[in-house]
């Protein structure tokens, strides 16, 4: 019953096919089974058992309900949850549990959804690998030490089990200690999700942080448009291009989530109010006229270098597909694409430097001991608190920020994201309804290979498909096409233009029906 969709889970429990308790007794069985894992920070377990209760007394009663009311849902451990532990992986909020929830925490609850956890990250989400948490890293449910068999549709439409032998799982010997990282910094939602622990889990989106980690363990990963899900309670890490993600096995379930999550928020003045709940009723049907008059870009800028053959090869392969189902396919240019890496550095590191300035040990955050001046005080603690990516991140920002190098380096960022930006308008306003791209540059890494590079290094390399989007304000959403050689997930990402999210979500659909991605299943 974990291998199901939301709407099916939905459809079960309103027909009493299912039991809201039975089914939480199940996530909460199987979060346990994936404990090495280290997917959570914690589990919510007694007011998980509570709601469930609240959900089925709703549910037998017959009352209107959301579609997610009895859903495990999980949330990354940077949205602000009342009452529970929130610490960004970071020991300088170690100690903090906030007294109000993140607007979309709120909104899901009041849907009826169930918080079983909160899930690890990088710490205060700088990272694309979820190895640098205070909690530990966490490992990717792919090639792990657990059984999992993998599942997809006959022709007649019947369900075919592949071993994990017939797709070479394991093919490289693993040396003691190694593990295929979950991607980040969302990476311990993304294994929450994939492992069938939840049905749906948030993540926030930076620069690919939602995007990464669901290529890499192979399920749905939606950055929705810059304001349409509010940012309220998301703890900042660069408020101008922060999305609250969401992860999920499938794009229904990406739009069952979207629907209850999107909407103005007036604690966050950044947030619109954009009408998706028709289109979003429609993701599921066939269009009658296929993809016809549907226009679909291949932006060259994206074949990069490190690129693996198995990416280009699928690229081309989904393409084709698009185009024998009607939609014109053709190629178009970013110019600004190979100034985006350098330009998102800056920016990023700057803001980050204005973020973290408030946790200082009065403000916000762990205090040390020292007690010479209030100067000492307040760098022992921020040196105590933060790691040495957020150090370093902080300390490159106010470089740039200094009155000297102001205009050199910040301003001129600002006008590159602005280059970057038109770049993407000029494409919608050629016809283009969609991008077509890779994710990441090839499959899941090994620690002892992620290892070898720093974090800005990994970063730069990680979120080269990715970080464009978020400076432009475009959803994009990373969908599972097959498996490599090597037995692991490879994805792709569509981009749509600002606040078309249904109509991404519509053609996103298109493509999961067309690919058949095998999924994983957990016994």
């Amino acid at each position: 019953m974990l291998s199901l969709t939301i709407k099916q889970v939905a459809e079960k429990l309103r027909q009493k096919q299912l039991d809201v308790v039975e089914l939480c007794e199940a996530c909460l069985e199987r979060a346990k089974k994936i404990q090495n894992l280290n997917a959570f920070v914690c589990l919510t377990e007694d007011s998980f058992r509570e709601q469930s209760l609240k959900s089925r007394e709703r549910i037998l009663k017959g009352k209107d309900a959301s579609i997610l009311d009895g859903i495990s849902v999980a949330v990354k451990d940077n949205f602000c949850t009342r009452n529970i532990p929130t610490t960004c992986a970071s020991q300088m909020l170690k100690n903090f549990t906030p007294t109000y929830n993140a607007t979309v925490v709120e909104k899901l609850k009041n849907a009826g959804a169930i918080l079983i956890g909160k899930t690890n990250m990088d710490e205060f989400a700088m990272g694309s690998g979820t190895v640098d948490s205070i909690h530990g890293p966490t490992k990717n449910i792919w090639q792990s030490h657990l059984e999992y068999k993998l599942e997809q549709k006959g022709p007649g439409g019947e369900t075919v089990t592949l071993s994990p032998n017939d797709v070479s799982r394991g093919s490289k010997a693993f040396s003691e200690g190694d593990w295929l990282i979950a991607g980040g910094s969302s990476g311990g939602s993304a294994v929450a999700v994939a492992s069938g622990v939840c049905f749906a889990a948030l993540g926030s989106d930076t620069g690919g942080s939602t995007r990464n980690p669901a290529a890499y363990c192979g399920v749905i990963g939606l950055k929705p448009s810059y304001g349409l899900v509010s940012r309220y309670g998301l703890i900042p890490l660069v408020h101008s291009m922060d999305v609250p993600g969401i992860l999920a096995r499938s794009v229904d379930d990406a739009a069952s989530c979207l629907g209850v999550l999107a909407g103005h928020d007036h604690k966050d003045p950044t947030s619109v109010d954009v009408p998706l709940e028709g289109i979003l009723q429609e993701v599921g049907k066939e269009p009658s006229s296929g993809l016809s008059g549907v226009r679909i870009g291949i932006p060259k800028e994206y074949h990069c270098p490190g690129m693996s053959p198995d990416v280009v090869d699928t690229w081309k392969e989904v393409a084709d597909a698009l185009s024998r189902g009607g939609a014109e396919v053709e190629e178009v240019s970013l110019p600004h694409t190979k100034y985006s890496v350098a330009c998102y550095s800056v920016l990023n590191q700057c803001e980050v430097a204005s973020n973290m300035a408030c946790y200082d040990g009065i403000e916000f955050g762990i205090r040390s001991a020292e007690n010479i001046s209030t100067e000492e005080m307040i760098a022992s603690s921020r040196r105590m608190g933060f790691n040495e990516v957020v150090r370093g991140r902080i300390l490159a920002g106010n470089y740039f920020l200094l009155k000297r190098n102001y205009q050199k380096y910040f301003e001129k960022a600002l006008k590159i994201r602005h280059l970057i930006t038109k770049d993407f308008e000029n494409v919608w306003d050629s016809g283009m309804n969609f991008l077509l791209t890779p994710v990441t540059l090839g499959v899941s890494p090994r620690f002892s290979e992620f290892s070898t590079k720093d974090n800005r290094e990994q970063c730069a390399t990680q979120d080269y498909c990715t970080q464009p989007v978020n400076m432009a304000g475009c959803p994009a959403i990373s969908i599972p096409i097959k498996l490599s050689s090597e037995g692991l997930p490879l994805s792709l990402q569509l981009i749509g233009r600002i606040y078309d999210d249904g109509n991404l979500l519509k053609v996103a659909k298109w493509i999961e029906d067309a690919v058949n991605f095998p999924r994983l299943v957990m016994d």
